[in-house]
């Protein structure tokens, strides 16, 4: 291996919590690795081409002014179009780190995923402006939307690509540093399909597990939740504070989070960084300097345990 190791870097898509890709970018400089290749989808392809481009730091200290009413102001609700969010304010306010950027001319490899719906595939953009890439790449579906490009209907790679390595495969590198958003979020979380009952369970062991999945659904500690009825196992009602943006956004990790894990087995990565679904919402685009943080610390131990770059 070469004495500043090569690295090709997959960015994975999982809204707010992309802000930890920032985090890993400087890990692996401060480890003295090289990025020659990155390939990202949704908020990956925001991070790695303002990184490729040379521009993050300057996103990651606008990003870290945000407020949680700067977000709302910058998002643009249009509730009877094909996407609650247009997201054109949000993306003006990067319009100077993105304008008039190619992406052929960037000094690092870069690749945007995105699906095309009307195809069923996906659409690898390395070429063309870096802008109108990213705006596909980041096209949540009933969230943000959909946007057209050279007659493609094209929404986020994520549909298909969660933690995009194999567009990196092309580039010559040292290693594969993949980062996904889609981590577990704890020790005991399972994968593999649960067998369940439709009939009534007993009391207690429903209501302790409504209150975990009110918990999980609204990021409140279990002790925070109501209290359920007595009586009342079987004949819940849909937790009152659960929004149709978060409805879909746990809909699109749940099928991403099985995506990722067969495409990752198909294309291995030679690190893995995992950060877990429970760091935020999806939506939580103003806590962008503990999530910058938190991807630092990750990608720094993942690095570490690996033994592959100099610590």
């Amino acid at each position: 291996m070469a004495d500043v190791p090569r690295v090709a870097l997959a960015l994975g898509s999982g809204g707010a919590r992309g802000y930890a890709h920032i985090g890993a970018i400087r890990a692996l400089q401060e480890h003295g690795c090289e990025i020659v290749a990155i390939a990202g989808t949704s908020m990956g392809a925001l991070v790695g081409g303002l990184a490729a481009a040379g521009r993050i730091e300057e996103f990651a200290a606008w990003a870290t002014t945000l407020r949680q009413r700067d977000v709302v102001r910058l998002v643009d609700l249009k509730w009877g179009s094909p996407g609650a969010i247009a997201a054109d304010r949000l993306l003006e306010q990067m319009s100077d780190l993105l304008d008039d950027v190619e992406i052929e001319q960037l000094p690092v490899a870069f690749t945007a995923v995105a699906t095309d719906l009307a195809a069923r595939r996906e659409v690898w953009f390395q070429r063309g402006p870096l802008r109108a890439a990213v705006r596909a790449s980041i096209a949540i579906p009933g969230v943000f939307t959909p946007v057209m490009i050279n007659g493609r209907l094209l929404v986020d790679g994520g549909l298909m690509n969660p933690v995009p390595v194999d567009p990196t495969t092309a580039v010559e590198s040292d290693l594969t540093v993949a980062v996904s958003l889609l981590g577990a979020r704890g020790p005991l979380e399972q994968a593999s399909p649960a067998q369940e009952t439709a009939a009534p369970l007993r009391f207690e062991e429903w209501r302790g597990r409504l209150r975990r999945t009110v918990a999980r659904l609204t990021d409140r500690d279990e002790e925070q939740v109501d209290e359920p009825a007595a009586g009342t196992a079987g004949t819940e009602s849909l937790p009152k504070d659960l929004r149709l943006t978060e409805v879909t956004a746990r809909s699109f990790e749940a099928m991403q989070g099985l995506i990722a894990r067969h495409r990752l087995a198909s294309f291995p990565a030679d690190i893995t960084v995992e950060v877990p679904l429970d760091a935020c919402r999806t939506v939580d685009f103003h806590r962008a300097a503990e999530l910058i943080e938190l991807g630092h610390a990750l990608t720094g131990a993942a690095l570490a345990e690996s033994g592959l770059v100099p610590v």
